[in-house]
């Protein structure tokens, strides 16, 4: 039976989840499996993964072809590497505390790497932020720029019109004042 490591879909429409399985190669993508070995989730910056390091080294080690995919995977995280320090310790090229050293510090070096990627979308999303903020802020304040001077104007149209109605109520009231004092005379009509 040739068995394959390969990717088996999960999740929804447009939201792809995958597990890590060990299939006969003649199985369907999502049909049976030997082992399930982790998951990864491709959605995430940088993508998630979670597998079973020694199964899958145990897998690799007994003949298991991994897909190009899995092949990728397992390289980020460190099993084919494993995979190559440990023939070199059964042709006696390198001793076990070296290949474990080396192993450590591959991984301390990948862990850094991979903080920096985590720190830097981290920075990038929080600039964009900002940058957003600072264009909001901007829009808003020439909105109420805008509001201000309108404002402005209707208070200066009212006072004015204020104004003329003050003026037209006080000739109107000089007006109403100035017959009182000079009442034009009637003349009587002479009596025939």
């Amino acid at each position: 039976m040739a068995t394959r490591i390969r990717l088996q879909r999960r999740g929804k429409k447009n939201q792809p989840f995958y597990h890590l399985v060990i299939a006969d190669g003649r199985a369907p993508r999502d049909g049976r499996f030997i082992e399930d070995l982790g998951t990864y989730n491709p959605l995430t910056n940088p993508a998630s993964i979670n597998i079973n390091f020694d199964r899958a080294l145990y897998w690799l080690e007994n003949g298991a072809t991994p897909s190009d995919t899995v092949r990728a995977i397992l390289k980020r995280e460190g099993v084919y590497l494993m995979k190559h320090l440990r023939g070199g310790i059964a042709k006696g090229a390198i001793s076990e505390a070296q290949a474990e050293s080396k192993f450590n510090q591959w991984k301390e070096e990948k862990a850094s790497k991979l903080n920096n990627v985590v720190r830097q979308v981290a920075d990038a999303a929080r600039d964009l932020k900002k940058q957003r903020l600072a264009a909001e802020t901007k829009v808003r304040e020439a909105m109420s720029a805008k509001i201000a001077a309108r404002n402005a104007e209707i208070a200066a149209e009212a006072a004015k019109k204020a104004e003329e109605e003050a003026a037209a109520a006080a000739a109107e009231a000089e007006a109403a004042n100035a017959p009182a004092d000079e009442a034009p005379v009637e003349e009587a009509a002479p009596e025939a």
